[in-house]
């Protein structure tokens, strides 16, 4: 048995005269969980991020300090050896304002218009922070409807700690006052989530109309239709937008996923649920 770890496995896969088609099997090794650190350090970790020596830092700002050197080291070197020659500076300016859609859909020409180049090069430099796992991007879920449903894809940040970084977010005080508080929750709730629901990138999905109706998470499993919504809120209440994803999509079950302490039901298909309490593996009713 071989293991081929990092962008080594790259080039000793396209120098091999065989196919592995068969024989090789992926994983996709993240970060620390909330599993790993304890849910009592649940601040911690969404401050500084999943990356150990920022998570293990001495204060905050050594944690910044590490995760800016790991932003521009990953640029300057890690980059150029996978034969990209996009410009550092250029690529680090575009993931910096990919940061402020931390959260939001993609419009790709507006994008584009905003960084002075073409939307097909836009896709180009989002496809390449994708595969290197520094952005999460969530299809859209639709199927043959009245509706006039959004089909643009929603951009999330995996790393909270790199968002933070790149935000120039510090403390957890710069943390809680800024106005991309909720957004920075919202993606860091998602990535914990994700961690445990044992689904592929290709798997996941989010869903919204051009109504306003949205669901943050939609997947399959077990025959069923699923969902789950992040609200940083200190007690989430059923809303109209809420009831109409649960029938739309008709969804077994709509998880509500906060920053509390308690779970409790809106009605027998919706609950809300802490995010310090979900399991390692996901359970489904």
């Amino acid at each position: 048995m071989q293991i081929f770890l990092g962008s080594a496995s790259r080039e000793l896969i396209r120098q091999s005269s065989e196919s592995l088609a068969g024989r090789i099997a992926y994983f996709i090794l993240g970060g620390f969980t909330l599993a790993d650190i304890g849910i009592e350090n649940l601040k911690k970790l969404w401050l500084a991020g999943s990356f150990p020596r920022a998570y293990f830092a001495k204060n905050p700002e050594e944690s910044f300090i590490w995760l800016d050197n790991y932003i521009s080291a990953f640029l300057e070197r890690d980059i150029p050896q996978l034969g990209i020659t996009i410009p550092s500076g250029t690529l680090k300016k575009f993931w910096v304002m990919l940061s402020h859609y931390h959260g939001q859909i993609v419009n790709y020409s507006e994008l584009g218009r905003s960084f002075g180049i073409s939307d097909v090069t836009v896709r180009k430099y989002i496809d390449l922070l994708e595969g290197t796992f520094m952005l999460r991007i969530l299809q859209p879920w639709y199927i043959n409807t009245k509706k006039r449903l959004v089909k643009r894809p929603k951009i999330y940040l995996r790393d909270s700690g790199l968002f933070h970084a790149l935000m120039s977010i510090r403390t957890m005080d710069q943390l809680l006052s800024h106005n991309k508080s909720g957004s920075s929750w919202e993606g860091f709730a998602l990535e914990c989530i994700t961690r445990c629901l044992n689904k592929k990138d290709g798997e996941l999905y989010s869903r919204g109309t051009h109504t306003g109706t949205e669901i943050d998470l939609f997947l399959q499993e077990q025959g069923k239709n699923w969902g789950i919504e992040f609200k940083y809120a200190d007690a989430p209440k059923k809303t109209k937008s809420m009831q109409i994803a649960v029938d739309d999509l008709q969804l077994s079950h709509l998880w509500i996923i906060y920053p509390g302490i308690e779970s409790y039901k809106l009605d027998k298909t919706i609950t809300v649920f802490p995010l310090k309490n979900i399991p390692e593996t996901w359970k489904y009713p």
